[in-house]
This record gives C-alpha cells, structure tokens and sequence, in this order.
C-alpha cells in the first residue's frame, strides 16, 4: 500500500475490501496539532484493538472553531503525513466539519475510539461526541482510551512559549 493518505470516497472502498476480507477496523479522529508522546500511545492503542487503524484528521478551518483563531500549528496535509507516517496507522483522511459525524457514518468502523477525555470513566459524553451514537445506531462499537494527564498540545504550546519568552543569556 503506497497510498495512506485518502478522500473519504477513496477511504470507503478500502474500509469495504478490509470488511470483506473480515479485518477489524478501528477509527479515530482529531486535531493532531503538534504530534507528542501522548498522541503516540493513544494512536499505539487504538491499532491494538484491531487489525487495522483509520485516522481521521480535523481541517485547518475545522481546527480553528473548535481550538480558536491561532490553531492549528501545523497545516493539515503536514499533520496527515507526520501521522500518517506511524508505523501503527493503515489509512488518514482529513475532514472538514466540525465533528466525524460524517466520516464514522461514511466507514461504518468495528470500532471508534476517543480519548477519556469525551467521558467520565466508560460513560461516554454523547453531547461531546455524536459520533458514538452514529457508531452505536449501526451496531458499531465505541470506547474510550485512558487520558493521560500531561499529555496535550495546549500545554506542549504553553511550555514552549514560556521557555522562549525570557530564554538565558549565553
């Protein structure tokens, strides 16, 4: 597989040669702004569940109405290859709305995955994330992956812009 990189269109005829070959999709979603640590476990999870891993990657004008004016960093076709380059990742799309709504509807995944910032616990925040009731509607599974404290971009940002505000005197 040469291409990772897929419209939607594109993407819905590879997820339906892996149903027919009966692999475990699994799919996730998200901004990706500044890959680090905790989006690498949490990608490195996910593929675990299944036999192969989708992620679909929030547009830069998408970005900036859930992140605000200054996000993303990163455009997204930068942000599609860097995650697409991940060993554990099959396929990447970039989505325009606000949610994968569209997206979850379009692949009908095995498996959506989010991080447990979308819930409390396994009780899964439906106003935060209409994708499940998607997935849940046509027999699709949906869970959540541990958050880990620490790990976000905000603060990636917030510690680089305070290292460099008043850097040492060489």
């Amino acid at each position: 597989m040469d291409q990772i990189i897929y419209s939607l269109t594109e993407l819905a005829a590879l997820r339906a040669a892996w149903q027919a070959a009966g692999l475990k999709v699994v799919l996730t979603n998200g901004v990706f702004d500044l890959v680090h640590i905790g989006h690498i476990n949490y990608l490195k999870a996910a593929r675990a569940l299944g036999d192969r891993l989708i992620v679909a990657i929030n547009s830069d004008e998408s970005t900036r109405h859930l992140k605000g004016p200054l996000r993303p960093i990163v455009p997204a076709m930068e942000r599609a290859t860097i995650i697409a380059a991940l060993r554990c990742v099959d396929a990447v799309t970039i989505f325009a709305e606000r949610t994968a709504e569209t997206v979850v509807a379009t692949l009908k995944p095995d498996l959506y995955v989010k991080g447990g910032d979308y819930g409390n616990g396994n009780a899964i925040d439906e106003a935060r994330l209409p994708e499940a009731r998607i997935a849940r509607a046509y027999g699709g599974e949906v869970r959540l992956l541990p958050f880990h404290e620490g790990y976000a971009t905000t603060q990636l940002i917030e510690r680089i812009v305070e290292r460099y505000r008043h850097p040492p005197q060489s």
